[in-house]
């Protein structure tokens, strides 16, 4: 069996109803549309959501929450990320970017104290957690946040 020789079962597609192409082919005059009315003219019908001038659902339900505009986003990196360095590297944004590890936009980089460190290590983040803090200090590191 080849592409060329695929086709659909018998009886399983119809062809496409050609509406509006004279009174001989049944959907004639005014091609299934009705007489008159706001759904018979071109371009006819309302948007979605009309509900007739009832007051709609999207403005009858309470608004929430608030989005904090100043809020920033950062990306998080946990200790077991980390075992990709080796012991005399300096961790900082542009080495965790090289590495994989922080993509995309963000306001910078949180060291969270998920998982355990065996090398010393310079990290230079913008924040941590106190976990990640003790952690690294036990392996013999420093942690710069700046």
């Amino acid at each position: 069996m080849k592409l060329h020789e695929l086709s659909p079962a018998k009886g399983s597609t119809r062809p496409r109803k050609r509406v509006g192409r004279g009174p001989g082919s049944g959907t004639g005059t005014f091609a299934g549309r009705g007489c008159n009315g706001q759904n018979s003219r071109s371009g006819g019908g309302v948007r979605p959501g009309f509900e007739g001038g009832q007051m709609p659902l999207q403005r009858r339900l309470p608004k929430r929450g608030f989005t904090n505009i100043f809020k920033k986003k950062y990306a998080l990196i946990n200790i077991s990320d980390l075992v990709k360095f080796d012991g005399s590297a300096v961790v900082d944004e542009v080495a965790l970017v090289k590495a994989g590890l922080v993509k995309g936009k963000r306001d910078g980089v949180k060291l969270l104290g998920n998982g355990e460190l065996s090398v010393a290590l310079t990290i230079k983040v913008d924040k941590a957690s106190k976990g990640a803090v003790e952690k690294v200090e036990a392996a013999g590191g420093k942690i710069d946040l700046s």
